[in-house]
């Protein structure tokens, strides 16, 4: 079953429900804000306080940050680019079978992208929602020059407590530690007990989520570089749209083209990140 509907303040999404897995898609920023596997808890976790409003970036569940990650050398310029906030195409959906419902969203250059930056582009993001959710993000270059993207996923995952969550999967992996711009490497597996911002290179295999109550697992294609991310006490005291104690229920393993993973992408020619939750 694939639902078109409107918020009370005309926000548009799409649900989508089938006999395996149910989601629900804001056609704003092609964000992915619920999904959730039959008989199970969801996996994505969002904000309780945060805007569902045009122009302003959904908390929590799968932003598209796209064309860059991050800051922006022009600082006037939106964090993680304009992806997430601009208004998509909506292009097709499908049933596959009653266990496996697919949906494809489209953006395009606009005169209001242009003044952000300079280039013609197609993104178009094709998600499928089975017992697992599967997310296709393609860039293809229709301007006349090479341009350069950096990009991520940005998964939200629901916890049931920070205190209790560990990952598999970065041992001996280099990382970016953003909070003091050292170049480090992992050692053993992840664990939380204060804010963790860091950008891991070389990730080449599946991420594991270990969780008190489930385990969850992330494939990574086209990408080598993957963010790990909780604010921790003090910055979710101060953020936007977040609860004071928000950190405990949420941790952001994010599959990206981030820093030294960048791509340069060649006029007519197309680069896609891809990423699997099951």
């Amino acid at each position: 079953m694939i639902v078109h509907k409107k918020l009370a303040n005309g926000f548009a999404c799409i649900e989508i429900k089938n006999s395996s897995a149910e989601a629900t898609i804001a056609l704003q920023g092609a964000h992915i804000f619920h999904y959730k596997r039959e008989g199970e808890e969801p996996i994505l976790w969002l904000s309780e306080v945060s805007d569902f409003e045009a122009g302003k970036a959904i908390r929590g569940g799968i932003p598209v940050c796209w064309p860059w990650f991050g800051f922006n050398e022009d600082k006037t310029l939106p964090q993680h680019g304009f992806a997430r906030t601009a208004l998509w195409e909506f292009v097709c959906s499908g049933e596959v079978d009653e266990k496996t419902t697919s949906i494809t969203l489209k953006l395009t250059h606009s005169d209001e992208t242009l003044k952000m930056w300079c280039y013609k582009f197609e993104l178009e993001l094709k998600i499928t929602i089975s017992d697992r959710l599967s997310m296709e993000l393609k860039t293809t270059n229709l301007d006349r020059e090479s341009f350069t993207i950096t990009q991520a996923l940005h998964t939200y995952f629901a916890v049931s407590h920070i205190s209790d969550v560990t990952i598999k999967g970065l041992d001996r992996k280099p990382y970016l530690d953003a909070l003091t711009w050292k170049n480090e490497v992992q050692k053993g597996d992840i664990s939380f007990n204060q804010e963790v911002d860091r950008v891991y290179q070389e990730v080449d295999g599946e991420i594991v989520l270990i969780d008190k109550n489930r385990i969850v697992h992330l494939k990574n294609e086209g990408s080598s570089s993957v963010v790990v991310w909780n604010p921790w006490i003090e910055k979710c005291s101060r953020m936007s749209a977040m609860k004071p104690t928000a950190y405990e229920s949420m941790l952001c393993i994010e599959s990206a083209n981030a820093f030294d993973d960048f791509k340069v992408i060649k006029p007519n020619e197309s680069h896609t990140l891809r990423a699997t939750i099951y």
